[in-house]
């Protein structure tokens, strides 16, 4: 309160020590600090959501359109409000009926042309079934009828602008006129009568120009004289069939035989019961004539110059206009006539809508036959002739136009952006502005809409400006009006109409008040009001009031591009160049821009069961062309460029860019997605699946070749910047390998192509056609299992079996063989006569002479003794013993996996007795029941295993050892030559490993020891084979060899006989490589007897059978004591 009774004097005196001043700055550096940081924050999450945000906005990602045309609230009657009545009712009749037409004409433009243009299109004639005409033109009839009732509407209205003219125009001197005309003209009122003559005129093109629809026509009328012979057939009453074809032919003359227009100015216009007269009315006729020649004189100047705006479609307004007239009035002006045909030598033909030329020429001759006859024939020719060479000059110099339009676009682009651009943000539109774009009409339509915020606040300034202008200038003339003090009714009305017109312009530029402005107008410049100087410079401005306050809608207009439907040939031929020129890249987006207008137009299809048929026909056909005419090129181009690059070294193809060029494809990937319909085309995307997908699947057929496609996919993101994904596939070999189902059918081929390694448990390829090898190992074999389950594995042992017994028939056979049998026994005789005096060593030489015996008894065509081919055999029985354990190992490995989910195997939980306890579902019972029995299998399997080499030896050692089979217990004295022959073969493979050639190169077969180690067991002549202490023997030989060589060599070495100490250097190592293959068959011999319990003869392992029978009957007796009080067990 103290600091508030102080008085003022007192807050000078007080000590100012700068201490606030200091605060104040620190305080607003923080607040600078803090705005710095959050304005920075704010980028950051702008640019997170999209790079594109601000004042720029995009055409086809944005789902928020800025509209600028302002929307009338108030009605006619609200807007047109003076105190001159008269003056009130007849610009109120006039605007309402300006308004009706400019609405008939929206429906024309967007239903009914659209509708009749499209009729016939999604179906092409091979999809057309017989009857299919027929159901799109029963369709197509209740649009026609709706067309019917429109046309009918527009005479009412042409009508009654005809019978409102008139009564304003009367040129009867004693009756009353409704408001004074002299020096009033209503141009407006003829404009939109022009303008509805037109739409009636184009409907006549359209139908005259549709052969389509005129075949279908006839082909219906056809089945309903069908149906009228058998209408119970058709389950159609007689009676309904009579109002119908009257229906039909009502249609058919009032709209399909071209005379919608001439049935308009052909009505009786004079009323018969005394009302407006028309065609008497010598004021009327001048009044109109003098309208005409005003629109004409101002369409004139400006058609075909640059400026051009909307004059074309005027001039065909005028054409109407004239026709009427005539067809009213009867009297031709000769020298107006002769300026409209001139017309013809600057603008041959006019578009009236999509693909609808029209030659005004051939309509005013057809319509105004007797003026026709006027002019002399030369004339008439000369604007054929003129016509034709029109079209010739336009053809050569086409590339020359576009060339100029280019230009002139991007230069008005250019100076577009840089007028409304705030900052200079030139690099966000290189891409429209540098790129040469064929659809300039989309690129202007893009810039429109880019900018559509700066447009937007500047078009309010610019409508206000001009409005300020227009009542500027009406007010000037009403205080000149005011001023003149001379009553009379025609200065009332002129004073009335500039107070309306200067009322209806202090508000927004909507279309309805610059319609009462420009009638009010026609009024308001009688009687001199405005001074030439002036009336001039209003008109001007009234014309930029409306292309500024229509500019949106003007420029949608002039840009859209929905005829490009119906020259939709060009596209293909379009993308080709784009193809070929690829610097022009971004063109894409445009022309897609382009044919996406089409869309809104073919929404009025209604020949088809939905409008989306031919939306997805359409969607379909620009697809197709797409890709084959460029995404499907593009991807070619790019996987043959990325081969040619990786296999440079090949030289396949001449790439110097000198000689036969380049393209930049990169620029294709650059682009961001093209929209069309509901989706996106993102030309990266499908390149780079294109290349992922072929990548893949050519990796999967040719693993060996996944470096290269790695080399390729990584030369694509370098070059195209495409990111490309990792086909994971593994680099040598496919997990899944062989499968067990493949090789227990074709066993007999396995066998004879793989080979055993034993120790890594593995089968490789003998020989392959492709540059790797397959190999097969435990993993392969364990996803099999779990693929097939686990019963496949007892099969697989049954066809082993099945094999086994078709091999052991081959190999009896050649035991029992003359040749063969008597040089065994022969062996054995000998053996047991020297072994006392050689060590009981079987001697090295008897082997290698039984092998030279073999080979002498004959030789295969490939150079194989028989010997040779008894070493195979006994290879196959032991590849198909090895597959065996790998089944066993790979069932194991197989239930391990599964059983590691299982945390204790000691202590498993009974789950059929915990649902039990709990008194659950009968189905969780079984699903208990059924988990239970899972566990206690995979931990059974898990545990032991199932012994099949047992099983393999208990079932064919019986039939081996029985009497019969006598021949086949001098198989142990065949190993040693055997072995002989193996370690020779199996040298002779591994040499091949170091050569060009590699048919027959092999590093491993253990199926030998395998199978030597199988036979050896179920014959029981371990101790037999072992007797022969052969390989021992064989270790003594090389090794005496050896310290032979040896020995010689240090002889040799005084001497200094090089080539002598060489081939000593070569047979010492030769006999190395031959002890080591010794070694190493004993090793792998020795690792196979393992498997069979070397250690038991037959009948040790007989007599440990008896003693464990013996237990389990022991056990089983006390058991039966025990359980004699219990229930009897099911089993």
């Amino acid at each position: 309160m103290a600091v508030e009774t102080l008085s003022p004097d007192w807050e000078f005196d007080r000590v100012d020590d700068g201490s606030q001043k200091i605060h104040a700055e620190v305080q607003l550096k923080n607040y600078g600090k803090f705005l710095e940081e959050y304005t920075s924050q704010l980028r950051r999450i702008e640019d997170a959501l999209d790079d594109s945000i601000g004042d720029v906005w995009d055409f086809n990602l944005d789902p928020i359109a800025l509209k600028l045309l302002p929307y009338e609230q108030s009605s006619l009657l609200e807007l047109i409000k003076t105190e001159n009545k008269v003056l009130n009712k007849v610009i109120t009749v006039y605007a309402a009926l300006c308004c009706e037409i400019k609405k008939l004409k929206y429906e024309a433009e967007t239903k009914f042309y659209n509708g009749l243009l499209f009729y016939g299109e999604g179906a092409t004639n091979a999809s057309m079934v017989e009857g299919d005409c027929q159901i799109q033109m029963g369709r197509f009839i209740s649009f026609l009828q709706e067309l019917s009732c429109f046309v009918t509407r527009c005479y009412e209205v042409v009508m009654n602008v005809v019978h409102q003219l008139a009564a304003l125009y009367i040129s009867n001197k004693i009756a009353p006129k409704i408001i004074e005309t002299t020096g009033v003209h209503f141009q407006t009122m003829y404009e939109h009568l022009g303008e509805l003559l037109t739409v009636l005129l184009t409907l006549d093109e359209i139908i005259d120009n549709h052969i389509t629809l005129k075949d279908h026509w006839t082909m219906y009328k056809r089945l309903l004289k069908s149906v009228h012979h058998n209408p119970s057939k058709f389950g159609i009453q007689e009676e309904k069939l009579k109002p119908f074809e009257k229906f039909l032919l009502k249609l058919e003359g009032q709209l399909l035989d071209g005379m919608i227009f001439q049935a308009c100015i052909e009505q009786q216009f004079d009323s018969l019961n005394g009302g407006v007269s028309v065609s008497k009315n010598s004021t009327f006729a001048e009044e109109f004539a003098h309208s005409i020649r005003s629109i004409f004189a101002n369409v004139e100047a400006k058609l075909g110059e640059p400026s051009e705006i909307d004059q074309r479609d005027k001039y065909v307004g005028i054409c109407g206009l004239f026709v009427l007239h005539f067809q009213i009035f009867r009297t031709i002006d000769k020298k107006f006539y002769k300026s409209l045909l001139d017309i013809c030598k600057k603008v041959p033909a006019i578009t009236l809508t999509a693909n609808i030329i029209w030659f005004p020429d051939s309509f005013l001759i057809q319509k105004i036959p007797a003026a026709a006859k006027l002019l002399d024939r030369k004339s008439l020719q000369a604007i054929k002739i003129h016509r034709d060479s029109f079209l010739q000059q336009k053809a050569q110099s086409l590339t020359k136009d576009v060339q100029s339009y280019y230009v002139f676009v991007s230069s008005w682009m250019m100076k577009m952006e840089s007028i409304l651009s705030k900052e200079q943000r030139m690099d966000k539109f290189a891409e429209d502005l540098t790129n040469r774009c064929n659809v300039f009409i989309q690129a202007i339509e893009h810039m429109f809409y880019r900018r559509s915020m700066v447009v937007a606040d500047s078009v309010s300034h610019i409508t206000q400006h001009l409005q300020h202008q227009a009542l500027h200038s009406i007010s000037v003339a009403k205080k000149r009006v005011i001023s003149d003090k001379k009553y009379s009714e025609q200065r009332l009305d002129v004073l009335s109409a500039l107070v309306l017109a200067e009322n209806t312009l202090n508000g927004p530029s909507t279309k309805q008040r610059r319609l009462i402005v420009s009638l009010a107008l026609s009024v308001g410049t009688q009687m001199k009001t405005f001074k030439d100087e002036e009336l001039f410079p209003l008109q001007v401005v009234m014309k930029k009031l409306d292309l500024i306050s229509e500019l949106r809608e003007r420029v949608q207009t002039q840009c859209d591009c929905c005829f490009l439907y119906w020259h939709r040939a060009v596209f293909p031929i379009y993308l080709d160049d784009v193809y070929e020129n690829a610097v022009d890249a971004a063109r894409l987006h445009y022309m897609f821009s382009a044919l996406r207008d089409c869309v809104p137009a073919m929404m009025h299809a209604r020949h088809l069961e939905s409008y989306e048929i031919l939306l997805d026909c359409y969607d379909k056909e620009i697809m197709e062309i797409l890709n084959e005419h460029l995404l499907d090129k593009l991807c070619k181009e790019i996987e043959k460029d990325l081969r040619l690059s990786v296999h440079t070294h090949l030289k396949l193809d001449d790439r110097n860019p000198f000689k036969v060029g380049m393209k930049d494809l990169a620029l294709f990937f650059s682009l961001n997605p093209i929209r069309f319909f509901n989706r996106f085309i993102d030309i990266r995307a499908y390149v780079t699946h294109y290349l992922d997908k072929t990548f893949y699947n050519l990796t999967t057929v040719a693993l060996h070749d996944w470096a290269t496609y790695s080399e390729m996919r990584n030369l694509a993101t370098q070059r195209y910047g495409l990111v490309m994904t990792e086909a994971h596939l593994p680099s040598q070999t496919l997990e899944q390998g062989l499968d067990v189902l493949e090789i227990m059918r074709n066993i007999h081929i396995f066998v004879s192509r793989y080979l055993y390694n034993l120790n890594n448990q593995i089968f490789i390829e003998r020989t392959s056609n492709n540059k790797h090898l397959n190999t097969i190992n435990i993993r392969h074999i364990a996803n099999s299992i779990r693929t097939h389950g686990t019963g496949i594995m007892n099969t697989t042992v049954n066809f082993t079996y099945q094999f086994l017994k078709k091999k052991f028939y081959i190999f009896s056979q050649f035991m029992y063989d003359e040749h063969i049998k008597s040089r065994l026994i022969k062996d054995i005789r000998f053996f047991r006569e020297i072994k006392d005096q050689n060590d009981h060593k079987y001697p090295f030489d008897r082997a290698e002479k039984f092998n030279r015996g073999i080979r002498k008894l004959g030789i295969t065509p490939e150079g194989q003794s028989y010997l040779d081919q008894f070493r195979q055999l006994i290879s196959q029985i032991g590849n198909a013993m090895g597959y065996v354990r790998m089944i066993r190992s790979g069932g194991l490995h197989c239930s391990s996996n599964a059983i590691r989910f299982v945390p204790d195997l000691e202590d498993i939980v009974n789950f059929e007795e915990l649902v039990k306890e709990e008194g659950l579902a009968e189905e969780t019972l079984k699903a208990a029941r059924h988990l239970d029995s899972v566990l206690s299998d995979h931990t059974r399997n898990s545990a032991e295993g199932t012994e099949y080499f047992k099983m393999l030896v208990d079932v064919f050692a019986p039939e081996f050892r029985r009497p019969k089979n006598i021949h086949l217990r001098n198989f142990y004295i065949i190993v040693p030559p055997l072995t002989l022959n193996f370690v020779e073969h199996s040298i002779s493979c591994k040499e091949k490993l170091n050569k060009k050639n590699k048919i027959g190169a092999a590093f491993t077969d253990d199926g030998f020891a395998m199978g030597v180690a199988y036979i050896l067991k179920l014959l029981d002549q371990y101790r037999e084979f072992d007797s022969l202490h052969w390989f021992q023997s064989v270790r003594e030989k090389y090794l005496k060899e050896i310290r032979a060589v040896a020995k010689q060599q240090n002889v040799q070495s005084a001497s200094q006989d090089e080539k002598l100490l060489q081939t000593m250097n070569l047979t010492q190592k030769r006999l190395d490589v031959y002890l080591q293959e010794f070694e190493l068959l004993y090793f792998s011999l020795s690792s196979a007897r393992i498997f069979f319990r070397a250690d038991k003869t037959a009948a040790e392992e007989n007599q440990e059978k008896k003693e464990k029978e013996e237990e389990t009957k022991t056990s089983n007796g006390d058991l039966s004591d025990s359980a004699v009080s219990a229930d009897p067990v099911v089993k």
